[in-house]
């Protein structure tokens, strides 16, 4: 059984068209919208080819049409990027959004596993990175043998006694200092991290033909074309 493990798609399509798996099943960690400009077929790419899906914090805050105040540079580009989703969604997609679940327990093959966009404590918004004490914390009552996760954007395995926490980083958006777009393979029990180099000039022109500010851009660019800043790998999503 090849398991494809993917989160933090962010409307980024050139990203996700670039992985070129074959898979049995595909996992999906949440944040499908906000920070690009293509969320269409991000969306239908995941409604129809993924096996599971759990709802991520943008996720929610787009199909609640949440409007954000401008602050700080992801905010800013929330800010300037999610009027342009609102406007090319139309009602099913955005009630699929709203109707993902944030949490979701299956079986596949011979392993349990859990799905969260951020933790099961709090499945949407909280971050606490690879900090293993915290992480114990959080599976004391959880039996699985995988506890897959986004929102970081960073990868991240750890063995919590039984339990191997996996976070496959961003496919739309790293931030540990690697552009390329990251995935995880889960096969028989292991688990391998990979990445894949994808057209970032594709994407910042499709930002700017739906009509993004300039100065916008200009800060998606340096986000795209330098993974994040990995000197911050404690910066929280909204």
């Amino acid at each position: 059984m090849r398991i494809l493990v993917i989160a933090d798609i962010h409307s980024n399509w050139p990203a996700l068209t670039a992985i070129d798996e074959k898979f049995d099943a595909c996992l999906f960690l949440g944040d499908l919208v906000d920070y690009a400009t293509d969320p269409i077929p991000c969306i239908e790419w995941v409604r129809h080819k993924a096996t599971s899906v759990v709802r991520g914090n943008h996720d929610h805050s787009v199909a609640q049409r949440v409007i954000v105040r401008p602050g700080g540079t992801f905010r800013k580009m929330v800010s300037a990027m999610r009027p342009h989703h609102f406007n090319v969604l139309n009602d099913e997609q955005l009630t699929w959004l709203a109707q993902m679940p944030v949490t979701r327990h299956l079986v596949i093959g011979d392993h349990r596993f859990l799905l969260v966009h951020a933790t099961p404590r709090d499945p949407m918004d909280e971050y606490i990175g690879d900090n293993v004490e915290q992480w114990q914390q959080r599976l004391e009552h959880v039996d699985v043998d995988f506890v897959c996760v986004g929102h970081t954007h960073i990868p991240m395995q750890l063995q919590i006694g039984k339990t191997q926490v996996i976070n496959p980083g961003s496919v739309g958006q790293p931030r540990d200092g690697d552009p390329r777009a990251a995935y995880a393979i889960i096969e028989d029990g292991r688990v391998e991290f990979r990445r894949v180099t994808y057209d970032i000039d594709r994407t910042i022109q499709h930002m700017r033909d739906s009509g993004i500010e300039e100065n916008i851009i200009a800060k998606a660019e340096i986000i795209l074309r330098t993974g994040g800043n990995p000197t911050s790998p404690g910066t929280a999503e909204l």
